[in-house]
This record gives C-alpha cells, structure tokens and sequence, in this order.
C-alpha cells in the first residue's frame, strides 16, 4: 500500500468553492493543491451576489477591502413599457446595518471578479493552483487517496475535496447521485455584454410581451463597464449563445437595437434546477459547493451557500491535519452543512417562483447549528443567541469583535462577568455586559459560530479537550 503523499489535500476545481478553501487552509498551514481542468478561472458574472454572511466570512479571510473595492449594492429595477421606464421594482427591501450585523444588505460583484480577488490573496498566502488538469479518475484507501489525470499524471492526497461544479468528475466517479428537479422547464441564457443606450444606474427590466416571448433583465456589473444579461426562452426552446444570438434576444426584448449590443464578453444558457447530493462525503473525499447542491439563480444562494461549505470544512480539515483531532470530527461537515443546503435549495426555489420574497432568509445570517455533535448550550436561562448560533459582532471597551474572532483560531469570550477561565489554546477576550450575547463565557469556533456557551466555565475543559484546544 503506497503511504506517501504529495499533498495533505487536493481541491478539485478553483471556483469560489475550492479557493475559498484553500485560503483556509494555506493560513492554517495545511499544504493544499487546487487543480483546476479549464485552462484559467471561470470568465463570467454568474454568481454576481454576495450575501451578508459571505461578506463577514470574507472580512474574516482578508479579502473584504478588495471586494467592497469591486463592488457595490443591488441597483433598483427600471421596468420598461414600449421602450419607456414604467415603474421600479426593488430586489431587496432596505435594511440599515447594525452593530452586531454591519453589512446587511447584498453586494454585488462579478463571479470573475470574485474569484481573481481570491485568488490573489491564495498566492499571498503562499497557496497554488494548476490549470489544466483534469481529473480522470479517484480511488481510495485508509490512508490517502490517489487522483490519476488526462495526462496520464497521478497525485496522492489525505483528503480530497470535490469543488469541480454541478456537473462534478469527483462526484460522478465515486458514484453518488443528486435528488433533484428542474426549477423551470424553460431554458435561460445568461451573458456579460457591452451595451450602449443604457444607463448604469437600474437594473433594467423588460417583461414578457406575449406568449412566446420570455423576460429580459440587464444588469449593471458594479466595478465593471459590462452588463449582465439573463433571459427567459419557453419550454421546449433553444438558446443560441452566439453573439449575433445574444443581440437578437436584446433587440427582440428590448427597445435597443442589434448594434446598441458593442460586444458580447461570455455567454451560456442553463435550465433552472435545485438538486442535492446524496452524501456529501465518501470516505477521505468531500463534496462541497455546487458538486453538493445546485440551485436556481433567483435569491442569490448558490455560491453564497457554497463559499459557507469551504468555511466550515476548512478549519475541521486543519483541525485534524495540524492539530491532531480525532478524525470524527469530519463527520460533523456532512451533518451541519448538508441541512442548511437543503433548506436553501428550498428558498432559491420558492424565490424563484415568486412564491417568497427576497429577505432576512436570503442574508444567511440566521443559519446555525444548534443541533450539531458540536454545539453545548450550558446555560441555565440563555437568551435569544444560543450554543450553534452566529457569533455577533460588536465594540465593547475598544474590542471590536470581528477584528477578535478574524483569524484561524478559537476565541474565549467572556460577557458581563469576570469568572475564571481554565487555560486553553484561544485567544482569551473580556468584554462588560452586551446585550446580543446576554452574559455568560462563550467558546467561538473558528468559523465564527458559538461552539460552547456557559453561564461559567464549568464544563468547558472537556469540550476544549475534545477540539485539541487543552492545554
């Protein structure tokens, strides 16, 4: 049996998914290869929408100045009537951001963009991705596993994790299906254009004008001189994503003409679907992203969803890499994250057929944890924030609590008391009484949920001693 390895763990696809975790793992000093089978990142706008949640993770990875940078907020909709602006349409509706959720309202960036940003900050961290391999085969024993290539190349890892997209080699070849169902029986084309004749300041609506004739939207790309294009084909039609295919649909949609359309960038067409993975792992493999769910576009939860699955994997895998956890603790990556992606599958769905508005479910900041193996609420009388749930931000005294928490380590959070603390392996932070937490000592794990929470630290050495963090 061959033991060596090459790498600790090999990501198979450098979307959002797989670069969100390897910048996990290069800052928990996990050696990680990203191979990727295209030639260079993904080139289109498609998942444009980052949620409040992903924007904490990101502040949380080092990347959030670069993405504001990027961005900006959601547009307000201009609906169009023969070829004149007829009314607006609000995507979400305001919400003001507070002191324990300071980015509260969705921010749109380029899915190209994203992922250059993160890529940048993965070779600041001493991290790699190959282009052009592509994936052939996988196998697995009890101690590693072996990735063989198109071009005849092998490669041995610990732990594989397949972030190569809904249509994912990894997944297919360790034969785990997908439950699912087409969101929409009619196909769509989405595309990055230039466009003339519009202004940047709406997201511009053009609705169906007959029975054979689906919608039009056109995006604004902050940050960027492209538009996003998306529209609607009925059941049975084809989509031609050649450029004089993407101008006719505009010019038959739109008031514009062909020649308003100055150049088309990137185009594809998909059908709407929402399916879920059987099993997110197999052994020493994982499925993470959209190799684990595929959702409709509408509500902005795919790759939102997704970049949150990198998250929580990422420090369980340097947990029992670099720590020496006991292995089980992997198994809580399955039984967290598989729930949450079936819920919002769910949301994406129903936004999607208008059956749910675009709100607080969208932000993700309510997803927690309260029932996983890792979570122990030992509080007497908790308030509204339980064990499992999403740590807060805040300042207390001059302690900002993102800037605390940011990092790859635990942290020990005392509020409104000044009880004894055993000596653990996190950063150790006192704060006087605030009123999203209650009072009491709470252990914050590394992707900033609550772990432990106790009206004292009785109890809290065992549960550190299970996460490596005894001393």
């Amino acid at each position: 049996m061959t033991t060596a390895v090459d790498t600790d763990v090999l990501i198979v696809g450098a979307g959002p998914t797989g670069l969100t975790l390897g910048i996990d793992l290069a800052r928990r000093g996990v050696d990680a290869l990203l191979v990727e089978r295209a030639d260079g990142l993904f080139p289109g706008s498609r998942g444009k929408g980052l949620q409040p949640r992903t924007m904490e993770v990101f502040d949380d990875l080092g990347v959030l100045g670069a993405i504001r940078a990027a961005g900006g907020t959601y547009p307000v909709g201009a609906i169009w009537q023969d070829g004149a602006k007829a009314g607006e349409h609000r995507m979400f509706d305001p919400v003001e951001p507070t002191e324990d959720a300071p980015y509260a309202e969705g921010w749109m960036v380029p899915q190209w963009r994203t992922q250059e940003i993160l890529r940048a900050r993965l070779a600041e961290l001493g991290g790699r991705v190959a282009f052009g391999r592509e994936l052939t085969g996988i196998a697995q024993d009890a101690e590693g596993v072996t990735a063989r290539f198109a071009d005849g190349s092998a490669l041995r890892a610990r732990y594989v994790v397949a972030a190569d997209g809904g249509r994912s080699a990894v997944r297919a070849a360790l034969g785990i299906g997908m439950t699912g169902e087409l969101v929409d029986p009619g196909p769509m084309l989405v595309a990055d254009v230039r466009i003339t004749g519009l202004d940047r300041d709406n997201w511009h609506i053009f609705p169906p004008r007959g029975d054979d004739d689906g919608f039009l939207a056109v995006c604004p790309l902050a940050g960027t001189e492209d538009f996003q294009v998306m529209a609607r084909f009925p059941e049975g039609g084809t989509v031609d994503v050649s450029p004089d295919g993407v101008r006719k649909v505009i010019a038959g949609r739109s008031h514009l003409a062909p020649e308003a359309v100055t150049e088309v960038r990137w185009a594809s067409d998909f059908r709407p679907r929402a399916a879920l993975a059987d099993r997110f792992r197999a052994g020493r493999v994982f499925l993470a992203g959209d190799a684990a769910h595929v959702h409709s576009p509408a509500g902005g939860q795919g790759l939102n969803t997704s970049v949150q699955d990198a998250y929580n994997l990422g420090w369980k895998l340097g947990a029992v890499l670099r720590d020496g956890v006991d292995a089980g603790l992997l198994d809580t990556y399955e039984a967290e994250r598989r729930p949450v992606a079936a819920d919002m599958l769910g949301l994406s769905t129903r936004v999607h057929r208008g059956e749910e508005r675009r709100g607080d479910a969208t932000r993700q900041l309510g997803i927690g944890y309260r029932e996983s193996a890792l979570t122990r609420e030992t509080r007497q009388a908790p308030g509204a924030l339980r064990a499992g749930d999403r740590a807060p931000d805040g300042t207390r005294d001059g302690v900002r609590l993102f800037d605390a928490f940011r990092g790859p380590h635990w942290t020990l959070l005392t509020v409104g008391t000044d009880t004894g603390l055993p000596p653990l392996g996190a950063s150790v932070v006192r704060i006087p009484a605030y009123a999203p937490y209650g009072t009491g000592v709470f252990l914050v794990r590394p992707d900033g949920y609550v772990g432990w929470a106790g009206d004292t630290a009785a109890g809290l050495p065992e549960y550190a001693a299970r996460m490596g963090l005894a001393r």
